[in-house]
């Protein structure tokens, strides 16, 4: 019986001994647990916090990239036209300069001839009036209309208005000096007189 009594102490100190070995083991594990749980939750809000920021770096890149994109091709764009219209108005320069000059040719050309000298003299220089205004029409430039035109702010200057039966309202009487177009661009107005 003794021996039962022993064995008997003997299992129930090893039942003892397992419970409280097991309790200090469940003892460590939970708190174990419970320091595992916040950190992982910390380490999971980190990851999910950079991929945030990672995506919003993307997003924004992406912007970027788009809005460099879109002001290289205004660029492009822009270079295009201004490259056509420096083709289109190439000669716009030299027009502006020469229009001054055939204003000195048109002058020359309405003296009235006394003797065949000076009628030989105002040929030629006809012929180089129609050969620099033949010139000037292949580039584009064109003298604008006025007389007997409706006056036009974009084409003519009015310098001085009159009352004439004759014409209508606002219709232009007299061209004092021509003005140009190139193409579609005012070279330089008509000097003209309007009728009130």
């Amino acid at each position: 019986m003794t021996e039962n009594k022993n064995e008997e102490q003997t299992l129930e100190n090893e039942t003892i001994e397992e419970s409280a070995a097991e309790a200090v083991f469940a003892e460590e594990e939970i708190p174990a647990e419970e320091n595992d749980g916040p950190v992982e939750k910390d380490k999971l809000q980190l990851a999910h916090e950079k991929i945030a920021e990672l995506e919003a770096k993307i997003e924004e890149m992406d912007n970027r990239y788009l809005r460099l994109q879109a002001d290289f091709d205004n660029s492009r764009r822009r270079a295009k036209l201004d490259m056509e219209a420096a083709q289109k108005y190439r000669v716009q320069s030299i027009a502006s300069d020469l229009v001054e000059a055939l204003d000195n040719f048109e002058r020359a050309t309405k003296i009235e001839a006394e003797n065949e000298q000076t009628k030989s003299l105002l040929s030629g220089m006809e012929m180089v009036y129609k050969a620099i205004t033949g010139a000037l029409a292949k580039e584009g430039i064109e003298p604008i209309s006025s007389v007997g035109e409706e006056f036009d702010p974009r084409l003519h200057q009015a310098v001085m208005q009159v009352q004439d039966e004759n014409f209508g309202s606002n219709i232009v009487v007299e061209e004092f000096q021509k003005g140009y177009l190139l193409k579609d661009r005012v070279i330089r107005p008509a000097m003209v007189k309007v009728n009130e």
